[in-house]
């Protein structure tokens, strides 16, 4: 069982999470398997520190190696107002996750479900309503994964993002339960990570 540590990146880790998305997208570019459609300039060193600036950049380590990263923040990027959104909620009363990537040595042993499990929970206890996000429609496994962390489809939208080849997102909601919903967590309890 490897130990694994989720927390905000450091300064001193940026160049390492800049490496981690540099070396994914190189990797999805080579193998056709860019299902999310990022680019070379993006999710890059750029973004990376942009997001360490404003405090929402998270990675995974695996013991104290990074396994993968993500954003977490208040802000769509885009026009969430057009989501069939289960609860009407407003900027601010939900956090959004964004460009969350496990590093291809780390795939396949539960770090992508720690991570988003890790943003479910800390949207709970900043007392959050919902952790919402967007995808592009062919990303499947991230579809996968999300709907089994008990996400649901909240419609395919134009976002309004200015992205030529990717006209729409599929949008995912997982509403925390409040004093008066009676929903069910279908999460799972525990991360729990075996070695290859």
């Amino acid at each position: 069982m490897k130990t694994i540590e989720i927390r905000k990146c450091r300064k001193n880790e940026i160049d390492i999470t800049a490496d981690l998305y540099i070396r994914t997208v190189d990797e999805m570019i080579g193998t056709g398997t860019n299902y999310p459609k990022w680019r070379r300039d993006y999710p890059d060193r750029q973004s990376v520190v942009s997001a360490f600036e404003s405090g929402s950049q998270y990675i995974c380590l695996a013991d104290g190696v990074i396994a993968g990263a993500f954003v977490l923040n208040e802000d769509p990027a885009g026009a969430y107002e057009k989501g069939d959104w289960e609860k009407t909620l407003s900027r601010g009363e939900y956090l959004i996750i964004h460009t969350l990537a496990v590093s291809s040595s780390f795939r396949g042993m539960g770090i992508g479900a720690g991570m988003t499990e890790f943003c479910i929970e800390t949207a709970e206890s900043g007392g959050y309503k919902a952790v919402r996000l967007d995808i592009v429609p062919e990303n499947l496994p991230a579809e996968k994964l999300y709907r089994k962390m008990g996400f649901k489809f909240a419609g395919q939208k134009d976002l309004e993002r200015g992205i030529d080849d990717i006209p729409e997102f599929k949008l995912f909601e997982y509403n925390l339960p409040g004093d008066n919903d009676l929903s069910v967590d279908t999460r799972t309890s525990q991360l729990r990570v075996s070695e290859q």
